[in-house]
């Protein structure tokens, strides 16, 4: 379903903005309307090796190339599973003056919404598995609260950009993993560190 340019400009009152909300998970998120280009079916999507895990793969979008989030995985929840619902938002974000289209992996689609500026509340310091970075703040969702997303910081392709040189100079690397042990170094004429060879009786 592709947003049209008068769909996203309806008659409304002054400082109104629309948000496509979308369900992740069992909570709501919203993103403003204004980055949202279309939204497709979930389809087939190629994985790309050496990439961020929260990075799903890549789809052809009439030719190009695009990528597509899996927002869950980037806010610590396990990985999206694809249902009948799931969905792919196609959205256009700023990347050093250029615009950049990526795709964001979600369970299901739910509705525009108007909201006017004080309807949107600050972004609490805690109690989400969002960080607080990546939100604008939140709006009433019926009993529930709506988290609305700062597009440009989730879906920064500041670090898409600098994987290359992290995957490429692997051996200029700290002796230390993410789980912040310092691996074990194997001599291969010496064995495994683990279960080192007893010296024979003389």
């Amino acid at each position: 379903m592709q947003i049209k340019e008068e769909e996203t400009n309806p008659i409304t009152e002054p400082d109104v903005q629309q948000y496509l909300t979308f369900m992740i998970g069992a909570e709501e998120y919203a993103v403003s309307l204004l980055m949202v280009k279309e939204i497709i079916e979930y389809d087939t999507i190629t994985e790309v090796p050496k990439t961020p895990e929260w990075v799903r793969g890549v789809i052809n979008l009439r030719g190009s190339v695009v990528p597509v989030i899996d927002l869950a995985v980037k806010f610590r929840q396990s990985p999206s599973v694809a249902g009948k619902l799931t969905c792919i938002v196609i959205t256009e974000v700023e990347c050093e003056g250029e615009a950049t289209v990526m795709g964001v992996m979600v369970d299901s689609v739910r509705q525009v919404i108007d909201l006017k500026p004080q309807e949107i509340e600050e972004p609490p310091t805690f109690g989400t598995r969002v960080k607080v970075d990546y939100l604008l703040g939140m709006a009433r969702a019926g009993k529930k609260f709506c988290l609305i997303l700062d597009t440009e910081k989730v879906l920064s392709t500041d670090e898409l950009l600098e994987l290359p040189d992290s995957v490429a100079e692997p051996e200029n690397l700290e002796p230390e993993d993410a789980s912040g042990e310092v691996p074990a170094v194997v001599d291969a004429s010496m064995g495994e560190l683990e279960e080192p060879a007893e010296s024979s009786p003389e």
